[in-house]
């Protein structure tokens, strides 16, 4: 008689991005494979699987546990105890559990290419059906009502599946086994398009090829999508644009184009192969790209730049709408500039009313707002710009654990906030400019969202060192046990050391336009000695008066009046920077230069690009933060070019750059006529050499051989990439925001790693 194989029994923990993902479904078709007993359930965070039976197949199934995971999911840590067999027949997949710990909501995710082939097959059942979606794609935190995510726990809980739907559910070798937001004609949401007026014009796929049809006469249409409401215009009517930029009251800042396919994409733009990869992954990003010579995009969708915004359909309604419409979309934010996305159809009629001609509507509640990602590609690897969709709200490690629950509430400007508990850093989607109610009450119910999604109460605030930010009064009010402040551009150098699990000390430069320093004075061009306990400011830029304070970032000449009032005798270099403002304007400021008033000391990279836009006579005056600076990034391109005089000189234990010579030589040789193009790269790569020049230096004295680069003016590809190389190529490791961009959406995550680490020392 051959005795019966021996029986073994594991318990395994899978913590990750295993939620939301098909997960499940995966272990349970994995374990039928191998002829595996037990289960498979959520518990918080986490997979648990009981799998039971012969000591070769439960070696198999752990080793492809992690060779075939889902395609949009993640194994971070797989914990493993041997368990008592229970005698099990089969492999089930039973109900959720609820507990304490980290509970990871993943991100919306793009339709695959299986729901893409499915939507446009004739002899599908889900033939142009606008919500198609499987375990693989679809939307997930914009639909999550509370965890463990499970549909009674999501905004389609409204939606009863029908018998068809339900059978698919219910079967594990189909690819919508527990697919939470499965649907179908029969059983799913709606979608109609109505007037301003709230009259209802066509409903279904009707719907879709009469805003198709709206659009290519020159209509401005709301669609609610995943994350929120865009308002969408023909991108190759330049007339259609610019009334959206009117009633949008968004001047020239450039607007994101939506296209179907690749090939479209590539019509537009030149697509490398890293950027093809970014624009078709589960994110679906919108991705600057080199803008094609001859393009069919009107000049009014990016103004004065080289470069486009282009994002792929990611939503099913998205493939439809432009299958029909047969040309590139406008695809931006559903708002008033600066004011927080619309997201329900009652919002939207009330706010945005006056931009749009018709609505294109459903009826799949949004449960959280977010914006689109916004990245590019520099140096063949990917750069955020905004995490939002399809990034956010996946959890970051801090590589100091809290011993308390945090709160970080992020910088004014481009806010995120970020809760904490022990390791894990939940960074918010992008928030937005915190200048209004409308974006207050958006924080606060993020907040809200986020404490209840994961459990987490905290009892330590994080802030800004500056006292006037709304971002600090937040913080001051929410009474908690302790208020931690910290610095700016210490918070930017932390969030990139803290992304690569550093705590030793870098040298960082935190390159951006403002932020209050230690000495009362505006920093922002920072070269730091740094780790996530504190810092040393080791240089600096010259600081420069700015008459009008923050008027000066709406209108670069007032920065150049500033360099020019602490060296008069380069005032001809300086000409072309004032030649079209007012003697009144110009006294004026003069006289806040003189008296100190309203005229605050300032540090600032962003200021110094003002400055040299102003001086070439490109711009005296922006109309969105940082368009002096991109155009001279555009106009600079690749062409090769020599640097220019940029002093450094030491004040004690710090080096101080002078940018005056450098902005007179700018001057006197554009008005001797040479190339706008050819100056813009020589001011780029006077300022790579002298501030690399001068952190290599710093390294040097302090024994450091790693460097951090953050700051908004490091999402400027050519500075990026100049310093990056030249700190590298004298042997320094350089570490670079991945995870997170350079901007202030990094900052609460900084300012959280600081405290973290602060707190575990104090206590």
């Amino acid at each position: 008689m051959t005795a019966a194989p021996a029986i073994a029994a594991r318990l395994l923990r899978v913590t990750g991005v295993v939620q939301g993902v098909g997960f499940r479904p995966f272990v349970y078709r994995l374990a039928v494979r191998h002829a595996l007993a037990g289960w498979v359930r959520n518990v918080a965070g986490t997979v648990e699987i009981h799998v039971e039976g012969g000591a070769e197949e439960l070696e198999a199934f752990q080793q492809e546990l992690r060779t075939e995971v889902p395609p949009v999911a993640r194994i971070d840590v797989v914990e493993l105890a041997a368990a008592v067999p229970a005698g099990a027949h089969d492999f089930r997949i039973i109900a959720s559990a609820d507990a304490d710990g980290i509970r990871p909501v993943t991100p919306d995710l793009a339709i695959c290419k299986e729901c893409e082939a499915e939507l446009f097959d004739p002899e599908n059942r889900r033939f142009r059906h606008p919500f198609i979606t499987c375990t693989n794609c679809g939307p997930r935190y914009t639909v999550i009502r509370s965890l463990p995510y499970d549909r009674e726990r999501t905004s389609m809980a409204a939606f009863p599946l029908c018998a068809r739907c339900e059978v698919e559910y219910n079967t594990s070798a189909d690819r919508r086994h527990h697919a939470e937001t499965v649907a179908c004609p029969d059983c799913g949401p709606r979608v109609w398009l109505e007037r301003e007026d709230g009259i209802a014009l066509s409903e279904g796929d009707a719907a879709i090829r009469d805003a198709a049809a709206e659009l290519r006469i020159g209509r401005i249409i709301a669609i609610r999508g995943i994350g929120g409401f865009h308002l969408a215009c023909d991108a190759t009517d330049d007339i259609a644009v610019r009334r959206l930029r009117e009633r949008k009251r968004r001047d020239a800042k450039p607007f994101a184009v939506m296209v179907r396919t690749l090939d479209d994409a590539r019509a537009l733009g030149a697509v490398s192969a890293q950027e093809a990869h970014l624009l078709t992954g589960p994110e679906r990003p919108v991705l600057l790209v080199e803008r094609a010579a001859g393009s069919c995009l009107a000049p009014a969708v990016s103004p004065g730049l080289d470069r486009v915004g282009v994002m792929l359909a990611y939503a099913p309604l998205h493939h439809l709408l432009l299958e029909a419409v047969g040309r590139p979309l406008v695809m931006t934010s559903g708002n008033l500039s600066e004011e927080p996305i619309a997201i329900g159809n009652t919002e939207a009629r009330m706010r945005l009313h006056n931009i749009a001609d018709l609505f294109l509507l459903h009826d799949r509640e949004i449960l959280s707002r977010i914006d689109d990602s916004v990245a590019r590609v520099v140096d063949g690897a990917p750069l955020l710009l905004r995490r939002a969709r399809g990034y956010a709200p996946l959890a970051l490690r801090l590589p100091v654990a809290s011993p308390q629950p945090i709160l970080a509430v992020g910088p004014h400007l481009k806010n995120t906030f970020t809760l904490v508990r022990g390791d894990a850093a939940h960074v918010s989607p992008h928030i937005g400019d915190l200048d209004t109610i409308e974006s207050l009450e958006h924080f606060h119910a993020t907040v809200e969202r986020y404490e209840d999604l994961f459990r987490i109460a905290p009892t330590v605030a994080v802030r800004d060192l500056h006292p006037g930010y709304l971002s600090t009064r937040v913080a001051e009010e929410l009474g908690l046990s302790r208020t931690i402040a910290v610095q700016h551009h210490h918070a930017h150098i932390a969030a990139v050391a803290a992304e690569h699990g550093i705590t030793t000390p870098v040298v960082g430069l935190a390159f951006d336009g403002t932020g209050l320093g230690d000495d009362g004075h505006v920093w922002g061009a920072e070269t730091m000695v740094a780790d996530l306990n504190g810092y040393r400011r080791a240089a600096q830029l010259r600081y420069v008066p700015l008459p009008g304070g923050d008027l000066a970032a709406r209108e670069p000449w007032r920065v150049a009046l500033g360099y020019l009032s602490l060296e008069p005798g380069v005032a001809d270099a300086f000409a072309l920077a004032f030649r079209d403002i007012g003697a009144d304007c110009l006294i004026t400021a003069e006289r806040q230069i003189e008296r100190r008033l309203n005229a605050p000391l300032a540090s600032s990279m962003g200021r110094l690009f003002d400055a040299a836009s102003a001086v070439l006579g490109l711009r005296q005056r922006a109309s969105y933060e940082g368009q002096a600076a991109m155009e001279l990034e555009s106009l600079a391109g690749a062409q090769p070019a020599e640097p220019l005089t940029f002093p450094v000189r030491e004040t004690g234990d710090t080096f101080v750059l002078d940018p005056i010579p450098l902005l007179a030589a700018l001057g006197e040789q554009r008005q001797r006529g040479v190339d706008a193009g050819l100056l813009a790269a020589r001011f780029h790569e006077s300022v790579v050499r002298a501030t690399a020049d001068v952190a290599i230096n710093v390294a040097d004295r302090a024994g450091i051989d790693i460097a951090a680069l953050g700051g908004g003016s490091f999402q400027n590809a050519r500075l990026f990439a100049g310093i990056r190389r030249r700190l590298e190529a004298r042997g320094l490791r350089v570490l670079v925001p991945r995870q997170l961009g350079p901007n202030d959406g990094a900052i609460s995550f900084g300012q959280a790693a600081i405290a973290a680490s602060l707190l575990a020392r104090w206590d």
